[in-house]
Order: C-alpha cells, then sequence, then structure tokens
C-alpha cells in the first residue's frame, strides 16, 4: 500500500473516531478531542483492568505516555511502587522519571498530571533503566495490533528511541487504554509504526497476538529531518551514529 494511502485511511480513521466519541457522549475533557488522543468516560475503568493484568503487576518501571485518558495509569503505577518514565512534550526536554519512594503518597494524584510530573519528577536526557512496560494513548486500535496515534507520530518515536538505546526489546509489551468504541477492524500499519500487544476497554482486554513487527529502533531514512533539528536527544544519536542531518 503507497505511503498516501496509509496515510488517508488513517486520518479517515481518527476522524471517525473523534465524531463517534462526541455523538455517542463519551468524551471528555479536555475538549475538543479531534487533534488529540482523546479522553473518555470509562478511562478509570480501562486503567483498572490493566493494573490487574499480571503485564503491569510484574514490571517495575512503567512508562506511561503523558495523555489525558493514562492520567489513572500513571498513578496507578505510582502507588503500586512502581517507578513512572514520561516523555516530556514532544521530547523537547527528553523524559521525566517519577520514583514513588521520592514522592509523598498524597501527592501521587498531582505527580500523574504533566505539571505535577515536572514539579514532582526529575528530568533527564535518557532514562537510567531499562523499561518493562510501555503504555500508549491511542485514538483507535484493532484487535490484530494495529493502532493510529492523534497524527504526530511521538508514540511510535519514543518507541524507536527507547529500542535504539537498548531500553526496551521486542518482547516488551506495548499496551493501550481505550474506549470499546475506539476498537475499529483493521489499521493500516507502516515498518515505523509500533503495534500494541495488549487493548484494555472498560469493558474487556483483548490481547492480539500481533504479527506486525515492532520497530527495531530508528529509521533514520524515514525521520523528519525537522523532528531530528528540534529534539535534542535525536540530534545527539544521529552525531554519534554518523547520520547527517538534512
Amino acid at each position: 500500500m503507497k505511503a498516501e494511502d496509509v496515510s488517508r485511511i488513517k486520518k479517515e480513521i481518527r476522524e471517525r473516531i473523534w465524531r463517534i466519541l462526541e455523538e455517542k457522549g463519551v468524551a471528555r475533557f479536555p475538549k475538543p478531542i479531534r487533534g488529540r488522543i482523546p479522553n473518555f468516560w470509562g478511562s478509570e475503568a480501562a486503567a483498572a483492568r490493566l493494573v490487574r493484568h499480571p503485564v503491569f503487576k510484574k514490571a517495575r518501571v512503567v512508562f506511561v505516555c503523558p495523555d489525558s485518558p493514562q492520567r489513572p495509569v500513571r498513578e496507578a503505577a505510582l502507588r503500586f511502587g512502581k517507578v513512572l518514565v514520561m516523555a516530556t512534550p514532544r521530547l523537547k526536554s527528553g523524559f521525566l522519571v517519577l520514583d514513588p519512594r521520592e514522592i509523598p503518597p498524597s501527592l501521587y494524584r498531582r505527580a500523574s498530571t504533566i505539571r505535577g510530573a515536572f514539579e514532582l519528577g526529575r528530568v533527564v536526557e535518557v532514562p537510567p533503566f531499562k523499561i518493562d512496560i510501555k503504555v500508549a494513548g491511542s485514538v483507535a486500535v484493532s484487535p490484530e495490533g494495529g493502532r493510529v496515534g492523534k497524527g504526530g507520530g511521538y508514540s511510535d518515536l519514543e518507541y524507536a528511541i527507547l529500542r535504539e538505546l537498548d531500553l526496551i526489546d521486542e518482547t516488551t509489551p506495548v499496551v493501550t487504554t481505550v474506549h470499546d468504541l475506539q476498537v475499529v477492524e483493521w489499521v493500516p500499519m507502516t515498518k515505523h509504526d509500533m503495534p500494541v500487544d495488549y487493548i484494555f476497554t472498560p469493558s474487556r482486554e483483548i490481547e492480539t497476538h500481533t504479527k506486525y513487527p515492532k520497530p527495531p529502533g530508528l529509521l533514520w531514512d524515514e525521520l523528519d529531518p525537522e523532528k531530528v533539528r528540534e529534539i535534542p536527544l535525536l540530534r545527539r544519536l544521529a552525531k554519534e551514529r554518523g547520520v547527517k542531518v538534512w
């Protein structure tokens, strides 16, 4: 499938999901949800399903996206004594690390917000330890593990960077929490797209047994040169690997 066809189909899926969530009354602050990883009523229930699952229970270091519907997952990670790692917005400042042993329990909820994470966590260029599970935000997912984000490509980029740094590998579970309405029949995938292994909704869990390969690291020939120039860590990695930034 041509790249332009994949891009068009993904855009159609996003627009359809954003519209359906609004029409069904399950969209939640912040609004408008268009252009975002949509927050939804039931995000706490979806998070609870994830938290009860062995894939989360056995993790010691949890990487969670900074999007609104995954805030309950971030809070749960801290409450269950797990080190929480987040990407800073657009990866401009690298990553945030939050150790629950360094944060008063009364502030865990605040620490699970973006503003609170900056206040109570520490900013690092590279996380200092391996990641046991990656929790991604999604606009839509398929039972086969296909995923559509909001269109910026940052979740895929985070995965590729972590893989490049050997902080995750092929076996590291990638999971997402979504509303049931965000599960679609099919999502086109490319070699730089990150598939998901588990999907958690308010009513069910899906183990995808995905056949889509996970990106092995940074695919330099497909990276937006502007992103390379704007993200300090990418610039450093490009220099170290002798990659010309166009």
